[in-house]
């Protein structure tokens, strides 16, 4: 969460920052007002890239140590289809195709093989949002957007018969989020570019446990949900 607020509030520096910039410059007097009729279109379409961190938030049956997770920096890439429901507020569906690496660490082994679980993931993530825009100032627009999404992990190895004592995590093939987030459109002269940041925070549990119910790795968890931060830099 800490990272979640400081990325926000770093795009908020850069919006507010590049605000004054265009109120100085060209949109200080007689501003050229880019794409004046975008807004009025009932459908279109764009697409994005960008960047990724996955962690896991795990809760625990028994107090112990706890199992660390070293997040890495995945990639983005997918198509946006925005239909207006309303003058501010409209309907997105983002399909995407996110990759991502965590590492587990467990505490209480001895050798690096029983201490280390790699989870190499391979998203198709499926959101559905709100997009509340407010009023538009020259030709910037901010907004705020919230939904839920499903997310197909095509490396989950739910289907495995192996389990952790082969070495072999499993976690579930379809998980279910809910997403919030804030961004903003720049209107170019012929295209809009929307760099937005999204907090995504899994509802249910993951973890698919081990054969053994004493199992080391997955005996003692209560609960294993993804939690990521997206950045999105899209092209309408």
């Amino acid at each position: 969460m800490k990272k979640i607020v400081f990325l926000v509030l770093v795009l908020l520096s850069i919006t507010t920052k590049g605000h004054a910039q265009f109120s100085k410059g060209m949109f200080s007097k007689d501003p050229i007002i880019n794409l004046e009729n975008w807004q009025k279109q009932k459908l279109y379409f764009g697409f994005y890239l960008g960047f990724n961190s996955f962690d896991f938030k795990i809760d625990y049956k028994t107090v112990g140590p706890d199992i660390q997770t070293k997040k890495t920096t995945g990639f983005n890439l997918g198509l946006v289809a925005d239909l207006k429901l309303q003058e501010y507020i409209n309907l997105r569906f983002e399909p995407g195709l996110y990759y991502t690496k965590r590492d587990l660490y467990y505490p209480n082994f001895a050798t690096e093989n029983d201490a280390i679980r790699e989870v190499n993931s391979t998203y198709i993530h499926f959101p559905l949002l709100l997009k509340f825009s407010s009023l538009r100032t020259g030709n910037v627009r901010p907004y705020l957007l919230g939904g839920a999404s499903a997310t197909l992990n095509l490396s989950s190895n739910a289907k495995s018969l192996d389990d952790n004592l082969e070495q072999r995590f499993r976690v579930k093939s379809w998980t279910t989020n809910y997403e919030l987030g804030l961004g903003i459109d720049l209107f170019s002269e012929y295209f809009i570019f929307s760099p937005s940041i999204r907090g995504v925070f899994g509802i249910n549990d993951e973890l698919i446990r081990d054969k053994d119910p004493n199992s080391p790795w997955t005996s003692n968890i209560e609960s294993m949900k993804s939690r990521a931060v997206f950045i999105n830099f899209t092209f309408h």
